[in-house]
């Protein structure tokens, strides 16, 4: 596996405008030091970032409200199920936006900027949504069948936000500055692979330089989690600490102890089919699941919760200057779950 993936690294397709394969407007560098530590001896250009990597919100009030979801794009009726019901939770609640913690095209998602799956996994379940989604993507974006190791796909779904009008995705990771809050948005699948040095170097950037009362990540991967795919370091049941860590999620957990433990307020992320609220912090880092969008999978993990549950649904967020609401809805917009944090 590890083989075939250096080969699609180093040839992966660029396209016009200079994007080469992971960097942009960048030097060439040498071999990924994570990649060459599992064994992968091809030159990798580790992920990097172009100059335009915010989004730049300014909400009506000080109060910024938004929704969290993944793992959603099956474009069948589960998808429509909770987009109904995210629909009537925003208009009685208020949303300024949504973020996609995910996989957002199933199986191996898009196959270039004009595949219709835009269309029937995204543009028509979300038809009656009228606010932006900030996207995060996933492994199944990746393609591969969910491996994830179709590298270049990424260029897709970035160009696809000059064809959409809620799609908004500047770049592989990005920020969204929402005033009272800033959002960063992670590429959980590229840290999984181990290219991660420039992602990690961004975001302690980026969160040092925050004014805002709130700052929270998000991603696809968990770093704690009582799914099926289990804590970072453990993934699917690999021994914590073996001889594979792409599978076992070890950089995921070394990247999340480096640049989000202590240091983000709250990670948002998918993969798992569920919802969960871990009670475990990690330097005060608070972890949700929503990855209840499209999916729904069993709870197997130890791990103590303030809440999970193995059933559709979404969290709605409201942020202030003191304090941060979550709340999980299922598939009929019925409320299962609310924690408030304060400042």
């Amino acid at each position: 596996m590890l083989t075939i993936v250096a080969f699609l690294l180093a040839c992966s397709p660029s396209t016009e405008g200079g994007r080469a394969a992971w960097r942009d407007n960048a030097p060439t560098p040498g071999p990924d030091p994570a990649l060459a530590a599992a064994g992968v001896g091809a030159p990798v250009a580790s992920a990097s970032h172009a100059a335009d990597d915010t989004v730049v919100l300014r909400p009506a009030s000080d109060v910024v409200r938004f929704v969290a979801l993944g793992d959603a794009g099956m474009g069948d009726r589960n998808q429509y199920a909770v987009a109904n019901a995210m629909t009537e939770v925003c208009a009685r609640n208020g949303c300024d936006f949504a973020i996609h913690l995910g996989d957002n095209i199933y199986n191996s998602g898009a196959d270039h900027v004009d595949d219709p799956q835009f269309d029937e996994k995204f543009e028509i379940p979300y038809a009656n949504v009228d606010f932006p989604f900030y996207p995060a993507l996933g492994n199944h974006d990746y393609g591969a069948g969910g491996a994830g190791y179709e590298f270049w796909k990424w260029e897709y779904y970035v160009d696809y936000s000059e064809r959409s009008d809620k799609w908004v995705f500047p770049a592989r990771y990005y920020r969204v500055d929402a005033g009272v809050v800033e959002l960063y948005a992670l590429d959980s699948n590229a840290i999984v692979w181990g290219m991660m040095e420039d992602q990690i170097a961004w975001l302690n950037d980026r969160v040092s330089r925050s004014t805002a009362a709130w700052t929270i990540a998000y991603g696809h991967h968990p770093y704690l989690s009582n799914g099926s795919h289990g804590n970072a370091g453990s993934y699917d049941g690999h021994e914590s600490g073996g001889t594979d860590p792409i599978g076992e999620g070890a950089y995921l957990k070394e990247a999340m102890e480096t640049a989000v433990c202590g240091k983000i307020d709250l990670y948002l992320c998918g993969h798992d089919h569920n919802l969960q609220w871990a009670s475990e912090t990690c330097g005060g880092t608070e972890f949700v699941v929503s990855g209840a969008a499209g999916k729904v999978s069993s709870l197997y993990g130890d791990n103590d919760t303030l809440f999970e549950k193995a059933s559709l649904g979404f969290l709605w967020v409201e942020v202030t200057s003191t304090q941060l609401t979550g709340v999980f809805y299922d598939d009929d917009g019925d409320e299962l779950f609310r924690r408030t944090l304060q400042k």
